[in-house]
């Protein structure tokens, strides 16, 4: 094989993998919450870290023979405490360790705070997905299936869709897995296709999750989202569908943005031209219907719901004094900053932390293994009408939290799901 004659540039890996923004946040979040509670400092210092880190490099073949490209990969299971760790995998061309530990540990508050039998974790592959033809994203993710199938399983560890991936993607891992223990496994992955056992609403339920919480919070702040406007930046998966279904509530959708541009307009954008655009040319840039600003201008907007949906530290102690919004609605992870936080707070904004307005896509991933586990199927009308009973659930409990030990929402959710590790933790005890 003639590998001197390949064009594809090598990916290296960081000199320092634990040196991210976002675990550093994860951290810093953790470690106020931790104060606040008067948390043991053994178990403190037991959650500051991953309990499994799995960091992988590998080769994938391109569609032309002779190149081939080492990338590397990631999977980290936070606490084994609370059952089998659950978590997406993402690929993206900044994928690092430090990354997918944050998100990892974000899972666990989620999951715990949520209710759900699971730990938290995370993987990852260092690739930009968008450059692969479909033969190569199949043989990339058979083979990162391959470096970590001794550490997923339906009792272990069940992935999920994340940036970058999706059903298809989870197909392939399932097949994978299925392939080496020698009969099918529906369950080892969810957010799979509905005809391999998916479970219906599974694709919209983060976005979808947003919105109930939103609902919950309108009512919190006596807002009518029928008369409210809304601005909500990123148009993938969980940005797009929550546009969808606070426009069904009646809520004008001023602004939306993906990485290629904001578009405003003041009297509504239409999002289903939006949406059909997208489709066709895959961003957001040249649409017209609305003024073209940026990401930062958007953010900036006068609105009453504000849904950062796209990457981390969006909202920081530089922009935070002039976010104009009542609600705030987290559906990226770590959009908002520690500095950020206060300030927000001190201006009386109302805060859907990540970890409870996101959650709606691990339960439904929930609810999916135990269909699979049950092979059983629930209906659309049942999968939602659980999904808003258990989110308002957790969200009453939040704001129950937040009232009584006067913190904001965020480290409110970060007090419940760390509390109920904690208990559990103790309670298991330390082996030997």
């Amino acid at each position: 094989m003639d590998l001197g004659t390949r064009d594809v540039k090598p990916r290296l890996a960081p000199e320092h993998e634990w040196e991210s923004p976002m675990f550093d946040l994860a951290q810093q979040q953790f470690l106020r919450a931790a104060q606040i509670m008067d948390l043991d400092e053994n178990i403190r210092d037991r959650l500051l870290y991953p309990q499994r880190s799995l960091m992988v490099s590998f080769p994938c073949r391109r569609d032309e023979y002779s190149q081939v490209e080492t990338v590397f990969g990631y999977r980290v299971q936070h606490i084994l405490t609370m059952g089998p760790t659950k978590g997406g995998i993402r690929y993206h061309e900044d994928v690092d360790l430090g990354e997918v530990a944050a998100l990892a540990m974000w899972m666990t508050w989620k999951c715990a705070l949520m209710h759900l039998p699971y730990g938290g974790a995370k993987g990852g592959v260092r690739i930009n997905p968008n450059e692969l033809s479909r033969p190569e994203l199949q043989r990339l993710t058979r083979r990162f299936t391959m470096e970590i199938v001794g550490m997923i399983g339906p009792d272990k560890d069940i992935p999920a869709p994340d940036m970058g991936t999706n059903a298809q993607v989870m197909a392939w891992i399932m097949d994978t897995y299925s392939q080496q223990v020698g009969y099918p496994v529906p369950e080892v992955v969810t957010g799979k296709p509905i005809v391999l056992g998916g479970a219906v609403g599974r694709e919209e339920a983060t976005g979808r999750g947003l919105i109930y919480l939103v609902e919950e919070a309108a009512k919190h702040q006596k807002l009518d989202p029928a008369d409210a406007t809304a601005v909500v930046q990123g148009f993938g998966n969980v940005g797009r569908n929550a546009a969808i279904y606070l426009a069904e509530l009646g809520t004008r959708i001023i602004g939306v943005s993906d990485a290629s541009t904001g578009i405003y307009n003041p009297h509504g954008i239409n999002l289903s031209n939006a949406i059909k655009y997208v489709e066709q040319n895959g961003v957001l840039k040249g649409f017209n219907g609305g003024e073209e600003i940026t990401n930062e201008e958007l953010l900036l907007l006068k609105c009453d719901i504000l849904a950062p949906c796209a990457l981390q530290n969006q909202i920081t102690e530089q922009n935070a004094e002039h976010i104009n919004c009542k609600i705030l609605a987290e559906g990226a992870n770590g959009p908002t900053t520690l500095e950020a936080d206060e300030i927000l707070t001190k201006r009386g904004v109302f805060l859907l932390p990540d970890i409870l307005g996101n959650a709606g896509g691990v339960t439904v991933s929930y609810f999916e293994w135990v269909q699979n586990t049950q092979e059983f199927a629930w209906t659309l009308d049942e999968t939602n009408a659980r999904l808003r009973e258990m989110l308002v659930s957790a969200f009453n409990r939040t704001l129950m939290r937040s009232e009584r030990n006067d913190v904001n929402m965020r480290m409110a959710a970060l007090i419940e799901g760390i509390g109920r590790v904690a208990e559990a933790k103790l309670l298991r005890g330390i082996f030997p």
